[in-house]
């Protein structure tokens, strides 16, 4: 017959056993919780620079903002990932770093705003092809796809510069270049917040 004490023992252990994967339970569905939420606000934040004030100019101030703002999000979610949290977070820290060049060098020309974008977009879709590399399933894809619409915005700021040298020079930044500067940011951070929601449904059910 087992001894009292034993046995008292050991069912203690068993009940720290389940208080302790209950906590673990309910701390991966808070992750998820709040890779969800900032899914959902990095997609504000690209709402937000798809109706920037198409002006002649758009305030260095304002797209720092929105870089910083979408870059510590980012830089939060990625650390709440189980999988790729260095890469996730380095990604983050990128985009805070070229708001705030926006912040500390404030333009009031037009291109001069267009390097520092086109350096963001290439450093992060380089970080994000490696995070895709290191991913399974969904979150791969969407890893991937978000990876690949950088590079290509990226690209097309590039091929667009010399036509757009021209229209400048010739008639000023026009609205609708504007416009078109302020939608790839949108692109960028809309893509972004839904692989954050993609990994926010995986962490999920990994918690199940």
């Amino acid at each position: 017959m087992e001894p009292y004490g034993a046995a008292r023992g050991s069912r203690h252990e068993k009940e720290l056993e389940v208080a302790t994967q209950a906590r673990q339970h309910w701390s991966e569905q808070t992750k998820a919780r709040a890779l969800r939420i900032a899914g959902f606000l990095v997609i504000l934040l690209g709402l937000g620079a798809a109706f920037l004030p198409a002006g002649k100019t758009i305030p260095s101030a304002m797209i720092g903002g929105l870089l910083i703002a979408a870059g510590l999000i980012e830089t939060l979610a990625g650390s709440l990932r189980r999988q790729v949290r260095g890469l996730a977070m380095a990604a983050g820290a990128v985009t805070a770093f070229a708001g705030l060049l926006f912040v500390l060098n404030p333009e009031t020309h037009f291109f001069p705003t267009v390097w520092p974008i086109i350096g963001w977009l290439l450093v992060r879709s380089v970080i994000l092809a490696a995070e895709a590399v290191e991913t399974r399933g969904s979150v791969r894809t969407w890893t991937a796809l978000s990876a690949g619409v950088d590079f290509l915005l990226a690209l097309l700021i590039i091929t667009g510069l010399s036509i757009s040298t021209i229209v400048v020079s010739l008639f000023g930044p026009t609205r609708e270049l504007v416009a078109a500067f302020a939608w790839v940011l949108a692109a960028s951070f809309v893509v972004n917040g839904l692989l954050l929601l993609e990994v926010a449904s995986c962490e999920r059910d990994a918690a199940t």
